[in-house]
């Protein structure tokens, strides 16, 4: 087995900039938690997942569960969100996005059966119900919830019967991880695993080994954290056989006798190059609202959006204030004493 071939080795040039320079980011709850279901069969169970103080339950509809490959959707979005706030603005929670550059940014075809199975990912992330008390930015979701709000078509070819353009309304769940910032930066090559369990330890990997040397986890534990459900020695033999074929980006699998697995690097990933954005202080959802209220009151003239992206520009320039809460009102207090 190897990874799947690129399916579009050249591609357009909104593509490549936003994906080249701008790359795709992974929630850190979905990657350490078992959300979506390892198959590409249609899943209707309802799934329950209890770990020391976490739980998960999920329910489908009659599109079934959502597939770890549906999540493509989801990591195309966040990357466009962490565009957005790597520039210093405030990201939408709708996005209108092309169905085009999706399909061809996750390494899919964009024939007429892709654009059916993107339809299908689409009703299965907003139909399933999750309740869990996992916390993103801090905040706890009190009522089930779908991975997304919604989806609509916005432009459709009615010769090729294709969704051309597509609104995607997040929840609040899983934008509130993205804003965050509670992400991790992937491998491109991640859209080129074509075994959903490949995917799943990839995950696994990039969030609990990162930029160690190696990181080990009993394989009992490790089954438990996939959301496999096979049998503990049916797991065995596929994660055998995945670490011999020794092609997941940037990890290397070993399992020992005793059943304990290590994931080591194939190379130094503290070396490589990745957004030092990732690592900017964060301002509280709250602070953004106290101060655009400030902004409001004070009647000056400026935009609320002006002022927090050129304080987000004096983070990005090294500013590291001890409260960057504090510092941030302090900062659009100052700035509306006079007009713009």
């Amino acid at each position: 087995m190897s990874l799947q071939p690129e399916q579009h080795p050249t591609r357009d040039f909104f593509i490549a900039d936003i994906f080249d320079n701008t790359p795709f980011k992974d929630d850190m709850a979905s990657m350490e938690h078992p959300i979506f279901v390892l198959s590409k069969k249609k899943d209707v169970r309802c799934l329950e997942y209890k770990k020391e103080n976490i739980s998960i339950s999920i329910k489908p509809t009659i599109d079934g569960l959502p597939t770890i490959f549906d999540k493509d959707i989801l990591l195309y979005c966040a990357s466009l969100l962490m565009q957005e706030i790597n520039a210093g603005h405030i990201p939408p929670k709708t996005l209108r996005i092309s169905s085009h550059d999706l399909l061809v940014a996750t390494n899919r075809q964009t024939d007429g059966k892709a654009y059916k199975l993107l339809k299908k990912a689409l009703q299965r992330l907003a139909g399933v119900r999750i309740q869990t008390n996992i916390k993103t930015n801090r905040r706890e979701q009190t009522k089930d919830f779908g991975l997304l709000e919604s989806w609509e078509t916005i432009e459709s070819s009615h010769v090729k019967d294709r969704m051309i353009k597509l609104e995607i309304t997040l929840s609040d769940w899983f934008y509130n991880s993205i804003v965050s910032k509670e992400v991790l930066t992937i491998n491109r090559d991640y859209f080129r695993l074509g075994k959903p369990m490949e995917r799943r330890l990839y995950e696994i990997a990039r969030k609990h080994c990162g930029a160690q040397k190696e990181w080990s986890i009993n394989l009992t534990r490790l089954m438990d954290k996939t959301g496999a459900k096979s049998t503990l020695r049916l797991f065995r033999s596929r994660l055998k056989d995945i670490a011999k074929d020794n092609h997941l980006p940037d990890y290397n699998i070993f399992v020992n006798n005793n059943d304990n697995v290590t994931f080591s690097q194939k190379r130094d990933v503290s070396k490589q190059e990745m957004l030092p954005l990732d690592d900017l202080p964060h301002i509280s959802s709250k602070t953004i609202e106290r101060a655009r209220q400030i902004v409001t009151n004070a009647e000056t003239g400026w935009d609320f959006n002006t002022l927090h992206t050129e304080f987000t520009q004096s983070l990005i320039g090294g500013f590291r204030p001890d409260k960057v809460n504090g510092a941030f009102i302090n900062f659009v207090k100052k700035k509306i004493i006079s007009a713009p």
